[in-house]
């Protein structure tokens, strides 16, 4: 037995190159108090903060694993929901940074956030068919609404009453009722999904967004408003069969199976608007006042209408009176009547203007000003983030882009990346440009326009850089300049791969025409200076019979590797070009390859998913190892070792042992097909770039990393995961019907779970333990020192009962139902005594009956069934309800102390107490102004 080999772990130092994710949505945020000036947009599983103006990134909320897919401000902006691609929901503060709530309840993508008027509640809606209410203030789930049956794409709390409105793939709006947590209206006058909603004029109308380019238009009148007041409330005017009496049973029933849907309010259709887009709405949204509303499709058109307020309707509806009496002064008598005079449904939702944006638009959010100004943001498809504003006072309102945020990442996947001799500068790749990186403080150093590059090297010295083209060409750049300095045609098709020669006098290219070339280094003298510049020259071709895919020098430089489309690897002399060796045993094309340091090994990775690793000197297949899921895109030894990085479309990044064959790492972040990798030469970093727009830098830690550890703790994860999608289990009188539970059953409920149990054990040995010392004591006549438990000596010597408070207090808001679910009933009549204890001490009773209550819901018939608990459940029952009163009396106290409070300081200050601060910051600059003038006035 040999000694463990030991190696380094290799952890995610820097996410870059991101502007913003196009999966999710950009939120304005307020920062350092301004409102409009900052920009919060997904990043893969972070969220960056911008400030618009300057272009800047201010902030990071840290995410851990999973895409973010959806941002959602809370009123006062001081916090943000974010949703992310697992279903979990995390509350961020914009102050600390900190995510401080976790919501776990949906099974797939979020997909809509919405907060209630005051900031708390939050409901969210998910591509689980599922919406779930929250309550943010307690952190914890109020209920989950089921009744879609494809995804949720809108989620709007109504501002003035406690309902809901909720829209989804399978072209249903849904209207709930929260009181009652049911639906008690379904429009179905869509064909086609409804990928979009809003409310406008006072939520008196509802305007829907679907596959076509018709913005449904609908009419909402409550009932309260349909109801004569001076009617008795047994007569319904609207909304119910006519002369339903109240106390006739049959007529009720007859009211609800006739119109069961018009209780609450009724909904019709009140016409549509056009959209010029042909394809379906992808984002639909209105300000926050509900005065704009905006809506664009898959491509890059903006529309932007304006919604007239009820009093700019009366003036239209007085101007258009004036025109019709002027026109017809003989039928004067019967226009006077308002009847015949109505504004068009165009007229009162007016088209303001189309904004063209750039490339394709994901997602948008705006904003309007007390000035009249509306600010708009959109985030596209090519890592973009562009700010518009747009004056709605001017006669013809013209949009006018204020700032855009590019620099910070390419516009497509890169799809090469070289590290320099330094290992300092990143070079990155893409369609339209090459970018230079500076490794440790992340910045663009350099962007250079250049043709699609599909390969790339820096020139010994690190003073240029070379690119390889999709169209076969070279491009030589310099870096002091950023000027391209040549370009030359190489190949007659595609360039797939460069390899610097180990002497660094050359290298060598393979290209789609089958060649394979050679080329020297050299100066030449420029014509616009005296000195002379870098150039390169051919010097040999190696005719093939298939497209070269990929070549490499062995370090002695004796040997060339080059893969190619027939699935082998061929190996030539470098100096006579002779043929050497094939290696042949991949199912497809080797997409990349290396040769270890010491020229003893060469690995090649295939789109077949395997990767096979040879010797060298005989050609031998050591041993193949099935690497990814997918195609192994690239390939490369560490410095000095025979440890290799592959990179995978399947998202992930690996390392290898190519002596012991073993998996070592897997590196994973990213959200997509992993295109390239580059190793610093020194070893210590690497970087990769993927279809998720990222480029995420990984550096070797000092941290050893123990092969054995590293498997169970993919065991342990690969677990985690599989209770996460258990299917949950029915809760009693919850069978049927369309609310349920709001959590899900994660590996930290059930953690909580145990940790209750071990709580409940211990408390019982405890007890028995004090039993027997006292009969001890009784039999011996005399005290006997009791042995303390060093658990609850640890926490300040306190008494099994209420060690069990301490646990359960411990447990998450959130998490608390679905701990108790898991929880086997035998250690509930512990509990309940438990509780009775607590709640007669006056102890956490809000947390307890919220416990107590849901312990009755599901275990209800076990609990009422045992003749033991009676008693317990009769005491519970008179301590509760005292203690509650109680609790409830005190609030009521506070309350009044606080309103007084409030009135007192007002009237001392004459200022609103409570009113937002910038606006008091805002009136004292005011003031200020005012009497800086009244100084200068007078001096």
């Amino acid at each position: 037995m040999g000694l463990t080999r030991q190696y380094l772990r290799h952890a995610p130092a820097a996410l870059f190159g991101l502007v913003g994710s196009a999966r999710g949505n950009p939120a304005f945020v307020t920062l350092r108090g301004e409102r409009g000036r900052c920009v919060a947009v997904p990043a893969c599983e972070h969220v960056f903060v911008w400030d618009a103006r300057k272009g800047e990134k201010v902030l990071i909320l840290k995410g851990s694993k999973h895409e973010v897919s959806c941002l959602r401000p809370s009123p006062d902006g001081l916090h943000l929901a974010v949703g992310y691609e697992d279903g979990s929901i995390r509350i961020f503060s914009l102050l600390s940074g900190e995510a401080s709530v976790a919501f776990n309840g949906h099974k797939a993508a979020v997909t809509a956030l919405q907060y209630d008027q005051l900031g708390g509640r939050l409901v969210s809606g998910s591509k689980d068919t599922d919406v779930i209410v929250w309550d943010v203030i307690n952190e914890s789930g109020l209920y989950r609404l089921k009744g879609h049956k494809d995804a949720v794409t809108q989620v709007l709390f109504l501002k003035e009453k406690n309902l809901l409105v909720t829209s989804g793939k399978d072209t249903l709006v849904k209207w709930w009722d929260l009181d009652t947590q049911h639906c008690f209206k379904t429009l179905v006058g869509h064909r086609t999904e409804v990928w979009g909603m809003a409310l406008v004029s006072e939520e008196k109308r509802l305007i829907t967004g679907t596959a076509d380019s018709e913005l449904r238009v609908w009419d909402i009148t409550y009932i309260q408003e349909l109801e004569d007041p001076d009617e008795p409330e047994s007569k319904k005017s609207k909304g119910s069969s006519p002369g339903a009496e109240k106390d006739n049973e049959e007529d009720e029933t007859l009211e609800l199976d006739e119109s069961p849907e018009e209780r609450l309010l009724k909904c019709s259709k009140a016409g549509s608007i056009m959209r010029e887009g042909r394809d379906r709405v992808v984002t639909l949204a209105t300000d926050r006042m509900g005065k704009i509303l905006a809506c664009h499709g898959t491509d890059a058109v903006l529309e932007v209408f304006s919604v007239l307020s009820e009093e700019e309707i009366k003036k239209k509806l007085d101007k258009k009176m004036k025109k019709a009496k002027k026109k017809a002064k003989k039928k004067s008598e019967e226009d006077e009547h308002k009847g015949n005079v109505e504004l068009s449904l165009q007229e009162e939702i007016q088209r303001v203007t189309n904004i063209r944006a750039s490339a394709k638009i994901k997602s948008f959010d705006m904003i309007l000003s007390p000035k009249e100004e509306l600010k708009i943001v959109l985030l596209l498809q090519n890592n973009i983030i562009e700010l518009y504003t747009l004056n709605l006072s001017a006669q013809v309102p013209q949009a006018v882009r204020a700032s855009r945020i590019t620099i910070g990442g390419h516009r497509s996947d890169v799809r090469t990346l070289a590290f320099s001799s330094d290992n300092i500068a990143v070079l990155s790749g893409a369609a339209e440009s090459v970018k230079i990186w500076n490794r440790s403080t992340l910045q663009c150093i350099r962007t250079m326009d250049c043709e699609y590059a599909l390969c790339s090297l820096f020139v010994p010295g690190d003073r240029q850089v070379i690119v390889g083209t999709k169209t076969g060409k070279l491009q030589l750049y310099d870096l002091a300049s950023g000027t391209l300095m040549e370009t030359l045609n190489a190949h007659d098709g595609a360039v797939w791969s460069i390899a610097l020669s180990p002497d660094q006098r050359g290298f060598v290219t393979g290209g789609a025409d089958k060649c394979v070339k050679f080329w020297d280094f050299e100066l030449v003298k420029d014509e616009s200076s005296i000195q002379k510049r870098l150039s390169m020259k051919q010097v040999l071709i190696l005719q093939l019979d298939e497209d070269v895919l990929c070549v490499r020098y062995s370090p002695n430089q004796k040997l060339l590797a080059v893969s190619l489309l027939d699935c082998t690897v061929k190996v030539f002399y470098t100096d006579t070009l002779k043929f050497f060796l094939s290696l042949y045993g991949h199912k497809l094309p080797v997409l990349c390859m290396d040769i270890s340091y010491d020229g003893a090994l060469i690995a090649t990775g295939s789109a077949d998913r395997n990767v096979k690793i040879w010797g060298l000197d005989f050609g031998d297949c050591h041993r193949s190892l099935f690497a990814h899921d997918d195609s192994v895109m690239y390939l490369q030894f560490v410095a000095k070792s025979h440890l290799f990085f592959t990179a995978g479309k399947d998202n992930k990044i690996k390392q290898w042992d190519a002596d012991k064959f073993e998996h070592i790492q897997t590196l994973e972040g990213h959200h997509q097909e992993v295109w390239c990798l580059a190793l610093s030469p020194n070893g210590d970093y690497v970087v990769s770039a993927s279809h998720d727009k990222s480029l995420r830098l990984w550096e070797r830690t000092r941290e050893p990393l123990i092969l054995e550890e590293e498997r169970e703790m993919q065991r342990e994860a690969e677990y985690e995961e599989s209770v996460a999608k258990e299917e949950q289990p029915v809760v009693a009188g919850e069978t049927q019907g369309e609310t349920g539970l709001a959590g899900k059953k994660t590996i930290e409920t059930i953690k909580a779970a145990e940790r209750i149990m071990e709580a409940i054990e211990l408390y019982r040995e405890e007890m028995a333990k004090l039993k027997e010392h006292k009969a001890i004591c009784k039999a011996a006549g005399k005290e006997v020192p009791f042995p303390a438990n060093p658990i609850l000596r640890a926490y300040g010597n306190i008494t099994p009962s209420e060690y069990v408070l301490e646990v359960f207090k411990k447990v998450k808001s959130s998490e608390l139902e679905e701990s108790l679910l898991v929880l086997p009933f035998s250690y509930v009549p512990d509990l309940l005594r438990l509780f009775n204890e607590y709640i007669q001490l006056g102890a956490e009773i809000e947390l307890l009956c919220r416990a107590l209550l849901f312990l009755l819901k599901i275990h209800f018939g076990q609990i009422t069934g045992n003749q033991m608990l009676v008693t317990v459940i009769e005491n519970l029952k008179k301590t509760t309800i005292s203690r509650v009163s109680e609790a409830r009396d005190v609030l009521g106290f506070n309350m009044a102390g606080l309103q007084y409070l409030k009135r007192e300081i007002e009237a001392k200050d004459e200022v609103m107490f409570f009113a937002d601060a910038t606006d008091r910051f805002e009136e004292k600059k005011r003031k200020r102004k005012k009497k800086e003038k009244m100084i200068l006035a007078v001096v």
